[in-house]
């Protein structure tokens, strides 16, 4: 088992996963990003089935990092109630789990 963690999360447009995923790396909550899509979702929301083009954002980060990470992205999502999942990282090479743990910083005490 390792510190590291991936985190999912959601947009409707290129232009808002690329500002989510810059805007982690920049603040060191996340030592790397990727953009997949568009994707299809399909989802409950309000009562009915909805199909939407969507892009999907891999996160990578430290799980001591997720509770800063998830306020970051739900301050700058377009979303009222956005995806964001987190799943561990039970393995991976070893010389990119240390250059993730690097590559982030330490969270900050909460008030």
């Amino acid at each position: 088992m390792t510190d590291a963690i991936q985190v999912f999360t959601t947009v409707n447009s290129r232009d808002a996963a690329e500002t989510i995923a810059r805007g982690l790396v920049e603040a060191h909550l996340a030592a790397c990003t990727q953009i997949v899509g568009p994707i299809q979702s399909t989802y409950w929301w309000q009562g009915e089935v909805v199909r939407d083009e969507e892009y999907l954002i891999l996160i990578k980060t430290r799980h001591d990092l997720y509770g800063q990470v998830e306020e970051w992205i739900k301050a700058h999502h377009p979303y009222t109630v956005p995806e964001i999942l987190a799943v561990p990282v039970t393995a991976g090479n070893p010389d990119y789990l240390r250059w993730l743990d690097a590559s982030v910083q330490r969270p900050t005490a909460q008030a």
